[in-house]
């Protein structure tokens, strides 16, 4: 990106929220870090960076992500622990955006590929689904069935416009496209699978973005599943991201809650938990967008509706480290009703089991609405639930092969991508406060959220606040401001 002739480091950047997201946008908004590049400060909440992307540590001690150092260092694990993400994740061969960032990170020579199997647990069993014979042979579904499945996806595989998908209920395209037993056998159980509850609510355009992606992940010929990951998980990828952001002067502050974000005289100032502040030419949140009408006075009353209004959903995930493996299939869909877990994710379908010794590594999402009880559950509720859940579908398990059983909570994964969102609720990467900008996940009308979205979304957002600097006379200059967080002064 070529720098703009008028800016220079005292052009101050706050940007809050350390998910990748936000260390993207710290990343490209320093640039290389030289004379021209704006000095740019993360703030982060929690005690370690990552977010979503976040990692810790699954058995031993079992103290969870602030038991993993800030920049994702794995540290000295036991044979019955191991350092990997805390949400699942995946690289597909078109995450051209991930892609992009590994390679600018030195991490190229990291990523490995593997090809992998999908299965549905349907009828009581467990059935593979991961080429076109299995397709064919798929027992829950008639011919006419298959073959109406079949032309869903090639038919969303091979639009180009989403717009037109806004305005249709997810529902309404999918019955009429693959007919009401394969909507009520398929397509029903995947989009609780991903939306929870929130799926009578969704549009088309959610569905399409999902088969693309996935679509796309598929090899040219025979159309086998072709997922990537990076040695070491997202631990290796933060852990690269922290050292250059540091190496190019970027400030990263962790336990560090920001309070609110109030108008300034030049731009805005950044008040902590504890009563810091500091003035900022330009701040950005890298946050869920219903969380800022309550962190930012004097927005417009028309944005702060509109923001307030988006749903978002959310996710408790298990990890599990086990013995021996389970199924297979690094993707299981289930369309049994009576599962307390959406899917089953077998990362060691993709990841050798070597790397984790010789354990399997298994998560089981349930993903949420915002007033499910199941959000009540303790984390030892959720566990007898999920154990129960594993027993009717592996019933080779025996109880002492879990190793290991964590839980996760994540309130605000997901705008709920409803009816025409674009044009009724999408915020916009300027708000209505000068100098004041919101990237979020919210802004992702046309795909569904994913590492490669976010990545993008940051890109992008980059030139609108680096053109927003490049138009100010002069930096807010650097004042004492009293204790900083982590000892700062």
């Amino acid at each position: 990106m070529a720098p703009h002739s008028k800016l220079s480091s005292s052009h101050r950047v706050a940007v809050v929220g350390g998910g990748l997201l936000g260390l993207t946008l710290a990343l490209r908004l320093r640039g290389e870090g030289g004379p021209d590049a704006p000095a740019v400060t993360v703030y982060e909440a929690a005690p370690d960076l990552g977010g979503l992307a976040s990692a810790w540590r699954i058995g031993g001690r079992a103290q969870g992500a602030a038991d993993v150092p800030v920049a994702g260092q794995p540290g000295d694990v036991s044979t019955d622990e191991t350092v990997w993400d805390r949400f699942y994740h995946v690289i597909l061969l078109s995450d051209l955006n991930v892609r992009r960032l590994l390679d600018d990170l030195g991490l190229a020579d990291r990523l490995r590929w593997n090809t992998t199997r999908t299965g549905f647990f349907t009828d009581g069993r467990l059935v593979s689904m991961s080429n076109s014979l299995e397709f064919l042979r798929f027992p829950p579904l008639g011919l006419v069935d298959k073959l109406r499945l079949g032309g869903t996806i090639f038919h969303a595989s091979r639009l180009k416009d989403w717009r037109r998908l806004e305005g249709i209920a997810v529902t309404d395209w999918l019955r009429r496209l693959s007919g009401r037993h394969t909507f009520e056998k398929i397509w029903l159980p995947l989009l609780r699978a991903k939306l929870g509850e929130n799926y009578v609510n969704a549009n088309a355009a959610f569905i399409w973005a999902t088969i693309s992606r996935m679509y796309a992940a598929r090899r040219s010929g025979l159309k086998t599943e072709m997922f990537g990951y990076v040695d070491g998980g997202y631990a290796t990828i933060l852990a690269a991201l922290g050292e250059a952001l540091r190496a190019r002067g970027v400030e990263v502050i962790c336990n560090a809650a920001v309070a609110r974000i109030e108008p300034g005289e030049k731009g805005s100032t950044i008040v902590l938990a504890d009563g810091t502040h500091r003035d900022f030419d330009a701040t950005v949140m890298a946050l869920p967008a219903s969380l800022v009408p309550g962190l930012c006075p004097g927005l417009a009353l028309e944005e702060r509706q509109r923001l307030s209004a988006i749903t978002y959903h959310g996710i408790v995930c298990a990890s599990v480290l086990l013995k021996r493996p389970l199924g297979g299939y690094y993707v299981t869909n289930i369309t049994d009703e009576g599962l307390p877990y959406t899917a089953v994710i077998e990362m060691t379908a993709l990841v050798d089991r070597e790397r984790f010794g010789g354990h399997t590594l298994a998560y089981l999402p349930r993903y949420l609405t915002q007033i499910d009880p199941f959000w009540e559950l303790t984390d030892a509720e959720v566990e007898v639930r999920f154990r129960a859940g594993l027993a009717r579908m592996y019933p080779h398990l025996r109880p002492d092969d879990i190793v290991a059983f964590q839980v996760a909570r994540a309130r605000n994964v997901m705008a709920l991508p409803t009816l025409n969102y674009s044009t009724t609720l999408m915020p916009a990467v300027e708000t209505s406060r000068r100098g004041l900008f919101l990237v979020s996940s919210a802004q992702i009308p046309d795909g569904t959220l994913n590492v490669n979205e976010t990545i993008g979304l940051a890109e992008r957002a980059v030139p609108k606040i680096l053109a927003f600097l490049a138009g100010q006379p002069g930096g807010i200059p650097l004042q004492p401001v009293g204790r900083q967080p982590g000892g700062k002064q």
